[in-house]
């Protein structure tokens, strides 16, 4: 068990608060199973210490004031769409109008899905439109900088480059009118990462709406259309206070 990290404020996602998808990856590598489901219990704060503590058959996150996140073995339900190739992802994303999505957006600096963020500073995983309504995708090469010392990709950045493609999904379904949303909980199971310079594609696809919670799942493919990745999810949808925690009137 991993006992202690601190989340640099470089792997944010609404301004004032971590990446959620990142916060899940050190939850799930301080527990340590081979899947795992992470709650997140508030807004995951940056540069600060965060403690991992058994609690039960699973791990607690703690920040200085609270609990952050709670982590379990888990099992996965959903079944992943038909992988895109590269050359289609490569096509939609070149088509995509990024201007519109920044307007849109509502923490354009998020370190997954950011489109303020320089290439090799965030991921830059955008939503570009597919043939299936309900699925966005995006071509994805890892950059250096997000390697391990065995120069492979960190599994907690490969817990981030999960998150944000669920939750474009439902942004992409109404871009006009988009509510801002946090990831609520998510399982994953990672089964390879690749290395810097792989070229790779992501996507995310929606699940059914309950009240304010939207379920979705995600995934990365390789070139041969294997599955490094995959997970499930469900976003919040924020009330106007619930916003103000995470931003405090920030984008």
């Amino acid at each position: 068990m991993t006992d202690a990290a601190v989340i640099d404020h470089r792997f944010c996602g609404p301004p004032r608060s971590a990446n959620g998808g990142y916060t899940c990856g050190v939850a799930a590598e301080a527990l340590g199973a081979e899947v795992a489901s992470v709650r997140l219990l508030a807004p995951p704060p940056l540069g600060v210490e965060l403690r991992a503590e058994p609690e039960g058959d699973g791990v607690l996150l703690r920040g200085p004031d609270g609990p952050v996140a709670s982590a379990r073995a888990g099992e996965l339900g959903t079944v992943p769409p038909p992988p895109v190739a590269l050359d289609e992802a490569e096509r939609r994303a070149a088509a995509f109008d990024e201007v519109a999505y920044r307007a849109a957006h509502p923490f354009p600096r998020c370190f997954t899905c950011g489109p303020d963020r320089s290439a090799g500073d965030g991921l830059r995983l955008f939503p570009a439109a597919t043939g299936h309504d309900a699925m966005v995708v995006w071509p994805w090469t890892p950059h250096e900088s997000v390697v391990d010392a065995s120069g492979l990709v960190e599994p907690r950045v490969m817990w981030a480059a999960l998150d944000c493609p669920s939750g474009l999904a439902w942004m992409m379904a109404d871009l006009d009118d988009v509510p801002p949303m946090v990831l609520g909980s998510m399982t994953a199971r990672i089964d390879r990462c690749p290395r810097a310079g792989e070229r790779l594609v992501t996507a995310g696809w929606r699940g059914d709406a309950d009240g304010r919670r939207r379920a979705a799942g995600s995934a990365i493919w390789d070139t041969d259309g294997a599955a490094l990745a995959v997970a499930e999810a469900v976003w919040v949808v924020l009330d106007p206070e619930q916003a103000e925690a995470f931003t405090g009137g920030d984008r």
